[in-house]
């Protein structure tokens, strides 16, 4: 089993590179699967199958709210890999160490193709796996040389914030960010809109669910949605889902990381929303395996 140490020294600048490669290639993610949630009562098992000419996999996680409480990761998982051909099994990673590389790896992709290359100023909120690895993401593509952290718990996010030779800051510290990135629980809108930067890029990872969201209507429709899937979108993105409903912006508006890496569309939006989907772990956990090789 390639454990969570093996999975990150694949890196972010190999595992962006590989996301931007499927993508370029021609894969479709408007063609996967649904990931298919089990709930367990005291939370929730996912299964995420994908399957490209090459590979086939499947990556079974479990989200238990609790656990921290119980001085447990939130998060566990592990993903089997398949020669796609024979369906021969290739290689057993660590899930959670996968999503913990491959969610910031689509973020940075996404910030890559849409911010300028000069992007220095970044605000985070969250003060877990996700917010670590975001900064590290971010550093890898663009030359970050401020970071703030916001968090609910101002101890927490100092001392998180030191251990990133950053500073712990509130909200309003979005007023002057270039990137501002959402890594959190959270079930209503962190900041208002109103506060960012006119080019200022937001990008919001904390949620998978059609009831949460992290960005309000404002920061969602100043310029332009730029999400992993359409279908992924409208069934999962609770902060596009519910900018529809209230009619700041229009379903069919929605700009594809594909779109954006092949360069048929001129578009480049300032708030990107991912949902996390299985061709992104199918990618990344090849990766991981043929960089041992």
């Amino acid at each position: 089993m390639f454990n969570a140490d093996q999975v990150h020294s694949l890196g972010f600048p190999r595992a962006v590179a590989a996301l931007r490669g499927a993508l370029a290639g021609g894969l479709d993610p408007e063609r996967e699967p649904p990931r298919i949630p089990i709930n367990t009562g005291t939370g929730e098992i996912l299964v995420m199958p994908s399957a490209d000419g090459k590979t086939a996999g499947v990556k079974l996680v479990t989200i238990a709210p609790g656990n921290p409480s119980r001085g447990l990761p939130r998060i566990h998982g592990v993903y089997v890999l398949f020669d796609a051909e024979t369906l021969v099994p290739r290689a057993v990673l660590d899930g959670a160490a996968l999503t913990a590389l491959r969610t910031p790896a689509v973020s940075a992709l996404g910030v890559d193709l849409v911010t300028p290359p000069g992007a220095h100023r970044l605000v985070v909120f969250g003060t877990g796996p996700q917010a670590r690895g975001h900064v590290e993401a971010l550093r890898a593509i663009r030359p970050i040389d401020e970071v703030r952290v916001v968090g609910r718990d101002p101890a927490k996010a100092a001392a998180f914030a030191e251990s990133l030779d950053a500073s712990a800051a509130g909200a309003e510290a979005v007023a002057d960010a270039d990137i501002v990135v959402c890594c959190t629980t959270a079930r209503r809108p962190l900041f208002p809109g109103a506060l960012l930067a006119p080019e200022a890029v937001v990008v919001a990872v904390g949620s998978h669910e059609p009831e949460a969201r992290e960005a309000d209507d404002e920061t969602v429709s100043r310029g332009g949605v730029l999400v992993e899937s359409r279908a992924a979108a409208l069934r999962e993105a609770g902060d596009v889902i519910q900018a529809i409903d209230a009619g700041a912006i229009d379903a069919g508006a929605l700009v594809i990381y594909a779109d954006l890496v092949r360069d048929s569309v001129p578009a480049r939006p300032r708030f990107i929303k991912t949902v996390g989907m299985g061709w992104e772990d199918l990618v990344i956990a090849t990766a991981v395996v043929e960089a041992a090789a």
